[in-house]
């Protein structure tokens, strides 16, 4: 693991070396994340690079990326782990072919190689040598978050048939959250908390930069523009970061007029009532 960066600028400049660039406030939450040992929770609208946050932070300390994406019915055996039936099962088969007593075995099943690691093990494991990233906690049940919020209280976990594992040292642990449901205050005093909004049109242009260096500026500079004016429309699913990248890139080498955005709409829209919405508001949208 690199040495971790001793203040907010250094963590930024290294954020920016991992292609990520990020604002004052948020390399200073990350450092503050880092240095008193608490979670972050990282909020704001889809796209605006809650992920790409915790994937950058990672690369920057050269640690490993432990993600674990939320979804509804999300359980303990699908985030902590899980015991390897098929291959239980293969165990005894082959015990019973050599003659062998399965039931003579049977603590043989609960051994170590038998056991799943999913994310939240592995990352307790790992310890400070990974970014453990819970992606779009606001997803999963009221149950499972109450399990989490058990877990990075102790960050350890029992496993009956193996004993208790603790972490030796803690990881960094960032949560996600689109806001699609409200999380708990007891989740939230946990802790350390961000919001980030869509970037600025100078930032985002540099971001295009960053991500899509064969872009020319101009067009860089000239997409984030709309985009900007896109999700000024009040759209339902307004574009994020990874859109505009995207439509920069397909616009590189075209001419931005009303025909060229219309065709290349599916780009950066994607909802269907949105996409008529910004088909109506074209002529708007190239207005200097």
């Amino acid at each position: 693991m690199a040495d971790r960066p001793v203040d907010a600028a250094e963590l930024q400049a290294a954020l920016e070396d991992a292609d990520y660039l990020a604002d004052r406030a948020l390399a200073t939450v990350l450092h503050l994340a880092l240095r008193l040992g608490r979670p972050l929770l990282l909020e704001g609208d889809a796209g605006v690079g809650k992920t790409e946050a915790a994937r950058s932070l990672a690369a920057a300390l050269g640690v490993e990326l432990v993600r674990l994406q939320c979804h509804e019915g999300l359980d303990r055996s699908q985030a902590l782990y899980a015991w390897d039936h098929p291959r239980q099962l293969l165990h005894l088969r082959a015990l019973e072919a050599s003659g062998e007593r399965p039931a003579d075995h049977e603590n043989e099943l609960y051994a170590e190689r038998f056991l799943l690691a999913r994310p939240l093990l592995k990352a307790l494991r790992r310890g400070d040598r990974a970014v453990l990233l819970v992606d779009e906690i606001d997803r999963a049940d009221d149950e499972f978050e109450a399990f989490l919020l058990e877990l990075l209280s102790d960050f350890q976990v029992s496993i009956p048939e193996l004993g208790t594992v603790a972490a030796v040292t803690r990881p960094v642990v960032i949560l996600t959250s689109n806001r699609t449901r409200e999380l708990s205050d007891a989740l939230k005093r946990r802790c350390l908390y961000h919001w980030i909004d869509h970037p600025t049109v100078e930032r985002e242009t540099a971001i295009v930069r960053t991500r899509a260096p064969d872009v020319p500026a101009e067009v860089a500079e000239r997409v984030a523009e709309l985009v900007a004016k896109l999700r000024g429309l009040g759209l339902y699913k307004p574009p994020g970061i990874a859109e505009t990248i995207d439509w920069a890139t397909v616009l590189a080498d075209a001419e931005l007029d009303a025909q060229t955005l219309v065709d290349t709409l599916g780009v950066v829209v994607k909802d269907h009532d949105d996409l008529v919405a910004v088909r109506a508001a074209v002529d708007e949208l190239l207005a200097s």
